[in-house]
């Protein structure tokens, strides 16, 4: 049985791909070990496999990333692997250096297009260091995948190298339209992700005094949810804005059908957001939740030739209520969903990983 070490540098417990992925390889006769990060508010985790979360001394800046890679690689250097499975490029260097020196077959899996994220646009001397590691190795990648056509095009253009695209789909499940969450009377627009910068949720908050009978439920944690709690507190719109925490990707498909409206807004913080094609554009059409979403090029793709939604490209508050407010007050035909999702999920999408896995 071959032995395959996926790694990434989240805690694992909300990463549905990396879980997806390792999924499809223990169900199709791979022996997996996952190695993540173990943090303060890491959820509990009950897997088939083998993994392993890390407790690091340092979890921000350089020195985070230095000594995960420096761990991993020990990890690594040591353990029985056939197959490494590299998630974004964080984790690359100790990677890449294992597939050399102990002649491994190494895959890579590109979340993001990782030197373009927000947190790297205005970090230059930051930035130029990821795209040395990524000039330095993506030349030699053999077997690479990423989320969507324009990272892959863009890596394609930049280094010449064929990545073959997976998208971060669920798995089929026929939904019922049970409520999970009940507020009386109101429509429930849901957020559900990771709460950072650029996700438009200000613009929202901002938007929800002129919205009409709907309240704004918020899932997810992240680096500017305190920031959000106080400008909610601040508004007097705790009556109208929910914050419902961190909920576990095998819960969180609970709560989504809930949802009249689902969020996905992003500022045009570069290429990475630009070219992002979110997992929860997905997850809301599984859910039969027609989608708020930027009218970014990957995103209109699937949002707008599905006919899932609507897309905007410009969020003052007057103009995101009223379009809110005509939503509900018109509807939305969702009864070509449940076919829609049949051709966007991970069965479909997990044949392409085991064909790379068995190349």
């Amino acid at each position: 049985m071959k032995r395959v070490i996926l790694s990434v540098t989240n805690d694992i417990s909300g990463d549905q791909r990396v879980l997806k992925v390792a999924h499809s390889c223990h169900n199709n006769g791979y022996d997996v070990f996952l190695i993540g990060r173990k943090l303060k508010k890491s959820l509990p985790l009950s897997l088939p496999f083998q993994y392993k979360r890390l407790r690091l001394l340092f979890n921000h800046s350089a020195l985070f990333y230095a000594e995960y890679n420096i761990r991993l690689f020990f990890i690594l250097i040591f353990s029985k692997v056939d197959i490494l499975i590299s998630n974004d490029t964080d984790t690359l260097l100790a990677n890449f250096l294992i597939s050399k020196i102990r002649r491994k077959k190494l895959i890579f899996d590109a979340h993001e297009l990782f030197p373009e994220v927000p947190e790297l646009t205005h970090r230059k001397k930051v930035k130029y260091v990821w795209e040395k590691i990524e000039d330095w190795i993506f030349p030699h990648l053999k077997h690479c995948y990423t989320v969507c056509n324009s990272i892959a095009d863009y890596y394609h253009q930049k280094y010449h190298i064929n990545m073959k695209v997976v998208r971060n789909v669920p798995y089929w499940q026929k939904y019922f339209g049970e409520k999970f969450l009940d507020y009386p009377n109101k429509k429930i627009i849901l957020y559900q992700g990771a709460v950072n910068m650029g996700r438009g949720l200000e613009w929202v908050i901002d938007a929800m005094p002129l919205v009409e009978k709907a309240v704004l439920v918020i899932i997810g944690d992240g680096d500017i949810l305190d920031k959000l709690k106080e400008k909610v507190n601040n508004r007097n719109l705790n009556e109208q804005v929910f914050f419902l925490g961190r909920i576990a990707g095998a819960e969180l498909y609970k709560y989504t059908p809930s949802a009249d409206l689902g969020l996905c807004l992003l500022e045009n913080k570069g290429l990475n957001y630009y070219y992002s094609l979110p997992n929860r554009i997905f997850d809301y059409l599984h859910a039969g939740v027609p989608v708020l979403a930027t009218d970014f090029p990957e995103i209109s793709n699937i949002v707008k030739n599905s006919n899932t939604g609507i897309l905007v490209n410009h969020y003052e508050p007057e103009y995101l209520s009223e379009t809110i407010n005509n939503f509900f007050a018109n509807g939305f035909d969702t009864t070509h969903f449940e076919e829609i999702s049949k051709q966007f999920c991970w069965e479909n999408e997990e044949k392409i990983v085991l064909e790379i896995l068995s190349n």
